[in-house]
């Protein structure tokens, strides 16, 4: 299975559609967000997913309107997990959280007890792994958020499971 990875989006409709069509193109059958929607408006967007994609998340430190990303999520028959999910996909157990507490991310870290560790916040893209936990954090999926020279473009994660191999797919809204 496919799995593309984006985090904080920050209102940018145009990365996020530009990260839809990718995600369309790569024939995912799961979309992971890592929160920092911002205006829950932005979620129902991904209603453009293909049809058989399932669309999950979690919330952001910068997400306040909890109410309305959570009925924006059923609108479109997405799944929004809270703070923290946690997903097995064939043998895989992913943890989802959107990594604000490094406390936190570092006991599901020695825990190992995740295959994939998906998170964001940072802004930056970390591709490490830790005992048997692949971190992935696909950095900002906004235009303006890239904060160093590895982070200069807005990027998405593709994750094939069973092989466990991943590829960055910068964002580049002239495709």
């Amino acid at each position: 299975m496919k799995i593309g990875v984006i985090s904080d989006s920050h209102d940018d409709i145009i990365n996020v559609k530009q990260a839809i069509k990718i995600f369309n193109k790569y024939g995912v059958d799961y979309v992971i967000h890592a929160g920092d929607y911002i205006f829950p408006g932005i979620v129902l967007e991904f209603k453009n997913l293909n049809k058989n994609i399932k669309f999950i998340g979690v919330f952001g430190n910068n997400d306040g309107e909890k109410f309305g990303l959570v009925k924006s999520f059923i609108t479109i028959g997405g799944n929004l997990m809270g703070d923290f999910g946690e997903l097995r996909i064939e043998d895989e157990i992913f943890g989802i959280y959107h990594g604000t507490n490094e406390d936190i991310k570092k006991t599901c870290l020695l825990a190992n007890y995740y295959d994939v560790l998906i998170c964001g916040h940072t802004h930056k893209k970390d591709n490490r792994k830790i005992n048997r936990t692949q971190i992935l954090n696909p950095g900002s999926a906004h235009r303006s958020l890239q904060n160093d020279e590895l982070n200069k473009k807005a990027s998405v994660i593709i994750y094939h499971t069973g092989i466990k191999k991943y590829e960055f797919i910068e964002l580049d809204q002239s495709s």
